[in-house]
């Protein structure tokens, strides 16, 4: 096994994210503080949450997390459920245990770079990608196309990270009968479910639809729980999830018991705290629409289906890239050039910038960045 190349997202992240004065480039809405969500979950948690014992969890999860979690599936039981570390441990296990050297994978691009990066570590893949011309549609004959005969994965994203695209019900029916017919795995990051702004939008999760689906999820992104550091895999196939698990053995062995805790609260309360979040996410994503054309020489917005990132096409001469180091150099507004975006599988244009919308400090970005705009 190759090791992984650079993340380039996060090292960029990591380089400015801290000391950035507007940090607009956040993927997770506005966090809260554990006030607040036992203010949301209910005060009658306190007393438990503070009576935990800091033992260590079960690999797994605790019953009650196992048992939250498999309550936001259709028909996902709490023993076809492993929590992980966050989205990224989940990510890195499952690859290690659906592929070897000798077996192909299709990925759907652009993407979170794990879900690329990882895969090519362990053997070959081919990319297809999200027609960027098209409100990043994507065609599944592409799919069925890319295909070998030793395929082994299919790796899909929807919500779409960076860009907020969707398919229709009736493409992941599609591409969940091609992978049936041949046997093959469908690993679907499913972190933005929940946040489609029409409800209409929302897909079901592959976990529940396909016998060979394993479906991502984190409490980061609709939660917008970010440091809990919880993540989980769903799979209907017993025995995959009990190699899932031995990998897990290998890695951070199991989480934290505070943030199970408050994982399960948050869970079981799910209802108050999702609609906390569309209700800054819907207004927030109409001030960025609103502001993003008042420059049409500019910016071109595809408007997002789903989640709290934007990423609009930059029509400056000096190119996205150079654009964000000037704007956070004189302004400390940050937005992510798509060069962190950059795939070894398929082109990806580093004409777009990745702008979060989800935060309290959106307003005041904004300001700061059309004075800086309108001086120019």
């Amino acid at each position: 096994m190759s090791f992984p190349e650079d993340f380039r997202l996060i090292s960029y992240l990591s380089r400015l994210e801290h000391a950035a004065r507007f940090p607009l480039s956040s993927s997770y809405p506005e966090s809260m503080s554990i006030d607040t969500l036992f203010e949301l979950a209910g005060k009658e948690h306190r007393a438990p949450f503070m009576q935990t014992v800091l033992d260590y969890p079960p690999l797994r999860g605790t019953p009650e997390l196992l048992e939250a979690i498999a309550s936001t599936y259709r028909h996902i039981t709490p023993q076809q459920v492993i929590s992980f570390a966050g989205a990224d441990e989940a990510i890195y296990a499952s690859f290690q245990m659906l592929l070897e050297p000798d077996d192909h994978a299709v990925v759907i691009t652009p993407t979170y770079q794990s879900l690329e990066s990882v895969p090519l570590s362990r053997g070959s893949v081919t990319g297809v990608a999200l027609d960027e011309n098209n409100d990043w549609a994507l065609e599944v004959e592409k799919v069925r196309t890319a295909l070998r005969e030793n395929t082994k994965v299919l790796a899909i994203n929807f919500p779409h990270n960076p860009t907020g695209a969707l398919i229709s019900r009736q493409q992941l029916t599609d591409l969940v009968d091609i992978c049936r017919a041949r046997g093959i795995w469908i690993f679907s990051d499913e972190v933005y479910r929940l946040t489609e702004f029409d409800p209409a939008d929302r897909l079901p999760q592959v976990a529940d639809i396909y016998e060979r689906g394993i479906s991502l999820n984190v409490t980061s992104k609709a939660y917008g729980l970010p440091g809990l550091r919880i993540g989980w895999v769903a799979c209907q196939d017993d025995a995959w999830m009990l190699k899932l698990e031995r990998m897990k053995q290998y890695l951070s062995i199991c989480n934290s018991m505070p943030g199970e805790f408050l994982t399960t609260m948050a869970l079981n309360a799910r209802a108050p705290i999702l609609e906390r979040v569309m209700a800054r996410s819907r207004s927030q994503r109409a001030a960025l629409t609103e502001f993003l054309a008042r420059y049409p020489h500019l910016f071109r917005l595809s408007v997002p289906k789903a989640g709290v990132l934007a990423f609009p096409r930059y029509l400056g001469a000096e190119g996205a890239e150079a654009f964000a180091t000037t704007l956070v150099a004189e302004t400390g507004v940050m937005v992510i050039p798509s060069v962190t975006y950059a795939s070894e599988l398929t082109p990806v244009s580093e004409d777009f910038l990745r702008i979060g919308f989800g935060r309290e400090n959106l307003e005041q970005s904004l300001v700061e960045m059309g004075k800086w705009l309108d001086r120019r």
